[in-house]
């Protein structure tokens, strides 16, 4: 199943079977793997993955490996943490060249980011930044569950 807004597409399955320049892994501050995205893209890149990450010590919450905020009801800046995430990993992706990238939907599982406002500061970020740059030819939106597909295109189409 599919949506389209000009350049944004959603899709419900796995991140790791995507052909697109890059994806994005919603990752924690450590980035050894847990459950989730981070735990998917884990067991599909195998242990050599793990090895390079401990090599980093860890990340902050941005750029392509991005750590989402945790949901403590709204009132420690998770809304702009959030929209940094997609900011930034968009950004990083333009300034390598990147045309095609996907998201999951970060911090709407075991972060319990509300899906409605997640989605809705997923789907701005990314729109406002493809209203400024035509350096990104696409993103996508790949949801695990249907319920999070559900929302997600109730907003887009909404939009549209």
């Amino acid at each position: 199943m599919k949506t389209r807004d000009d350049k944004i597409d959603l899709l419900r399955g796995d991140i790791t079977k995507l052909d697109v320049d890059a994806i994005v892994n919603a990752a924690n501050t450590s980035l050894l793997g847990g459950g989730g995205v981070d735990g998917a893209i884990h067991r599909a890149a195998g242990p050599k993955l793990l090895e390079e990450c401990r090599s980093l010590g860890g990340c902050q919450p941005f750029i392509i490996h991005t750590v989402g905020p945790v949901w403590s009801g709204g009132n420690r800046s998770e809304a702009k943490t959030l929209a940094n995430c997609y900011r930034n990993s968009l950004r990083l992706a333009a300034e390598n060249e990147i045309k095609t990238i996907a998201f999951p939907a970060i911090s709407c599982g075991a972060y319990r980011y509300p899906i409605a406002e997640a989605a809705q500061i997923a789907l701005r970020t990314a729109r406002d930044f493809l209203s400024a740059s035509d350096q990104i030819d696409k993103v996508i939106f790949i949801l695990i569950t249907g319920e999070i597909f559900s929302v997600y295109k109730q907003l887009l189409l909404r939009a549209g």
